[in-house]
């Protein structure tokens, strides 16, 4: 008998018409029912595993909860090697709950290195503040979104496994302080979509606070998914900086502002007042010109209203290729001018610069191929983008846009990009 328990699955019996029959006397095909088991990786990913497929490879199983599947005609060490290489097969077929997208589980024996890439895993600008992007996906359709995620997105998704984000930070850590006088560095989770989505990063803020050298981690949130109760427990991480995203105070601007109608400004303000009474707070809204600047005002009395004076850090909107483009952008002078006689009409500070969050110079990460060079990489997984692929090498993953995905593929890139230890390679000849 064998017993499997998964933390970051579960499992819930299905019905699903997936198989035909042909009637040849009335021409017609038959849908047939088949039973499968659904999988749910970390609340929000799902795929599945026929029960014929089950049968065959385990034999009979019993669903003990939503977690553990019990085989009783099977040893444990068979069907934990078994259950897994159906595992891995089924995750071929990983879609985003939200959206229905194609999804690619990052972990250890994925083959995927974690730096190389702006949209998941480890973005390292050789400067204090490291990125970690666990997760792409949002719950909004923010209007002005540099990368065009949301709930209309059609882009492929990547969640990252916590212990190979954990494990390959730490490594980093550890490059960045060696020969260092403890060099004290900002881990901040920023990712394309709402972080709060990824149902581990209670744990993985935890976790990261308890290493040595971090002095703050930093999430960038719209604040939706929010409850007292979580922001309860995040404030036991005295390290922890909350970043809130608002746009506008004005109901049916907001709802516009954030692309859905059930956004509710009134619930995202109320968290914003829990967790500045709790932890460090920064309220960074966005200027679309022509959309909300008139809503900063009641912004600035917002946030001069709240508790332990929360940072505000307004942004200026920008154009992006990949992103929604509502409007024009503003100039820069025109930005700066608009904050300054914000700042002097409501004596706030609003022009922030980096000595703000202690950002300074660190140790250089050393690139294992750089701007120019022409290298033999292999590819493993689809890129976010259509016609567009992960490659590997030198232990860094490498986008290669208008490129057709063949897994295993050996390719000949040019590197057309290196900066802040991002790569992107165009391909060579065939």
């Amino acid at each position: 008998m064998a017993k499997l328990n998964f933390e970051t699955l579960s499992f819930q019996e299905f019905v699903c018409n997936s198989d035909k029959t042909e009637d040849n006397s009335k021409d017609t095909s038959v849908d047939l029912p088949e039973k499968s088991l659904k999988i749910t990786l970390l609340k929000f990913f799902n795929s599945k595993i026929s029960f014929k497929q089950l049968n065959k490879y385990l034999g009979s199983f019993k669903l003990l909860d939503e977690h553990t599947i019990e085989f009783p005609e099977i040893k444990q060490e068979k069907a934990e090697l078994l259950f897994s290489q159906l595992l891995a097969d089924s995750f071929e077929e990983l879609t985003n709950s939200l959206t229905g997208n194609k999804t690619f589980y990052i972990h250890r024996n994925s083959g995927v290195p974690l730096i190389g890439n702006v949209a998941f895993g480890i973005v390292y600008r050789d400067s204090s503040i490291i990125e970690i992007k666990p997760i792409t996906s949002c719950n909004l359709n923010c209007m002005y979104c540099s990368v065009s995620e949301g709930l209309n997105s059609d882009k492929k998704d990547f969640v990252v496994e916590k212990e190979y984000l954990i494990e390959e930070l730490s490594k980093l850590l550890n490059f960045i302080n060696k020969n260092v006088d403890h060099e004290k560095v900002e881990v901040h989770i920023g990712v394309q979509g709402e972080p709060f989505l990824y149902a581990d990063m209670e744990e993985l803020i935890s976790e990261i606070q308890q290493m040595r050298n971090v002095s703050c981690v930093s999430i960038d949130t719209n604040g939706t998914l929010l409850t007292k109760n979580i922001l309860d427990r995040l404030s036991k991480n005295g390290k922890l900086r909350i970043n809130f995203s608002l746009d506008a105070i004005e109901p049916e601007l907001a709802k516009r502002m954030a692309g859905v109608d059930n956004y509710n400004v009134k619930h995202v303000t109320e968290m914003i007042k829990y967790a500045s009474e709790k932890v460090k707070v920064l309220i960074a809204p966005i200027i679309v010109p022509g959309f909300n600047e008139q809503e900063m005002e009641k912004i600035v009395e917002f946030v001069k209203s709240l508790p332990n004076e929360p940072i505000l850090g307004i942004q200026n909107f920008l154009n992006y290729k990949t992103g929604r483009n509502p409007c024009r952008a503003w100039t820069w002078q025109t930005f700066y001018l608009f904050l300054s006689e914000l700042s002097e009409t409501h004596g706030y500070k609003l022009k922030l610069c980096k000595e703000d969050f202690n950002i300074h110079k660190t140790k250089e990460l050393p690139k294992p191929f750089k701007l120019g060079d022409v290298i033999t990489a292999k590819l493993v997984i689809e890129d976010r983008f259509n016609r567009s692929c992960i490659a590997v090498a030198g232990n860094r993953n490498i986008s290669v846009p208008n490129c057709p995905f063949r897994e295993g593929k050996k390719v000949k890139l040019k590197l057309s990009r290196d900066k802040h230890n991002v790569f992107v390679g165009k391909l060579v000849g065939k």
